[in-house]
């Protein structure tokens, strides 16, 4: 006779409402860590799937996703020319907010240097890829667009012609890809007032003043994209940019890097602390239920003792009670982990590895829930039968 089982049907209610409470914790720690692992995915996403061997970046600069960075316009023709170099690619992101039938919309606009790169690497759900060098994009369905809306970017009109899904970049605004001529047409948006305070302050009044701006304007490419020959020295293609004085050259590793250790470093801290957070008080949940059955069966207990139970049985019987809790609620917490996160608006992903861990944890704080009722049962004589 298991006597863990018996006291658990006896007292099924409040088993069952505590492993819901234990539950409810871990769904929300395996939320916490899947949340991190989403954003993670989300910031990775372009640095895997974009097919780079090696980012030309500012000199001085890491980006540009870590930090911002611009670098002339004739960088791609520089590095192409470098022994080794087999395709070279321009590359502009923006944060672009417009409207659209009355509603204000977000996207990260990305360019693509069209005719080298028509998003082939780009999974689409509908449409198609570009195919021509103005006013057509591929768009994220995050942004609330439908194939074949056109949708007004700075002063020109966009025709939707592509869908993604998931694609996104790690603030969580979607993906809108364009020709990175026209992405830069986007970045160097002006009114008509900005232009006139430009001529002003040049001293101008014709319009060959019309390039400039009284702000800063980001005209320039972010970076370019190497891709290497096979068997090619990486090593020698990064010196001969670094020695150019005007640029930094960052592989693929390094993005990863400068992503995961720096830019998110501070994100992971947050969310190993809020679910050391909910373990502790998992912990005590875990431990004031186990410890109220265990002063509710006192009697029972000293009664056992009196027949000659050993200590062990009494052990065994808490620590399972305490694990039966923990094993319910891990349950419990992956299925509605499974049925609540695809409804969030931000990517949740549930590793394997990271519930593993977590179910190990889960143990850890039963064992150490269970030691509190331990420790009153074996303080339990026989003779408080009596009493």
């Amino acid at each position: 006779m298991n006597l863990a089982f018996k006291d658990v049907k006896y007292n099924f209610l409040r088993f069952l409402l505590t492993m819901a409470g234990v539950g409810f914790l871990i769904t929300a720690s395996t939320g916490m860590v899947g949340l991190y692992r989403g954003i993670v995915e989300d910031a990775l996403l372009v640095v895997e799937k974009i097919g780079a061997d090696l980012w030309v970046v500012q000199g001085g600069r890491a980006g540009p996703f870590s930090e911002s960075s611009a670098v002339s316009s004739d960088m791609d023709h520089r590095v192409e020319g470098i022994a080794g170099v087999s395709s070279v690619r321009r590359f502009v992101q923006i944060s672009q907010q417009f409207g659209f039938e009355g509603h204000d919309l977000r996207a990260s606009i990305t360019g693509l240097d069209f005719p080298k790169d028509r998003g082939e690497w780009v999974h689409l759900q509908r449409g198609r890829y570009l195919a021509a060098g103005h006013f057509e994009a591929i768009a994220d369905e995050s942004i609330g667009l439908a194939l074949g809306d056109r949708v007004r970017l700075a002063q020109d009109d966009y025709l939707i012609v592509g869908l993604t899904r998931g694609m996104v970049d790690a603030s969580g605004d979607g993906l809108m890809f364009v020709t990175v001529n026209d992405a830069m047409a986007i970045a160097q948006r002006r009114t008509s007032e900005e232009i006139l305070l430009a001529r002003a302050a040049a001293g101008k009044t014709g319009a060959a003043a019309v390039s400039e701006s009284s702000v800063q304007q980001d005209s320039k490419i972010a970076a370019v994209l190497v891709t290497l020959d096979k068997g090619a020295n990486e090593n020698r293609v990064r010196t001969n940019v670094l020695s150019w004085g005007d640029a930094n050259i960052l592989s693929r590793a390094d993005q990863r890097d400068l992503l995961l250790n720096q830019r998110l470093w501070r994100l992971r801290l947050q969310i190993l602390a809020f679910t050391g957070v909910l373990l502790v008080v998992m912990a005590i949940v875990i431990s004031l239920i186990i410890y109220m059955l265990t002063m509710e069966k006192l009697h029972q207990i000293a009664m056992l003792k009196l027949i000659g139970a050993r200590n062990s049985v009494i052990v065994a019987m808490i620590a399972q009670q305490s694990f039966l809790i923990g094993a319910g609620a891990l349950v419990l917490g992956l299925a509605m982990s499974k049925v609540i996160f695809p409804f969030f608006p931000r990517r949740v992903v549930i590793d394997p590895w990271d519930f593993a861990g977590l179910a190990l944890a889960v143990a850890t704080v039963c064992a150490l829930a269970s030691l509190l009722g331990i420790w009153r049962a074996l303080k339990i004589r026989a003779q408080e039968v009596l009493s």
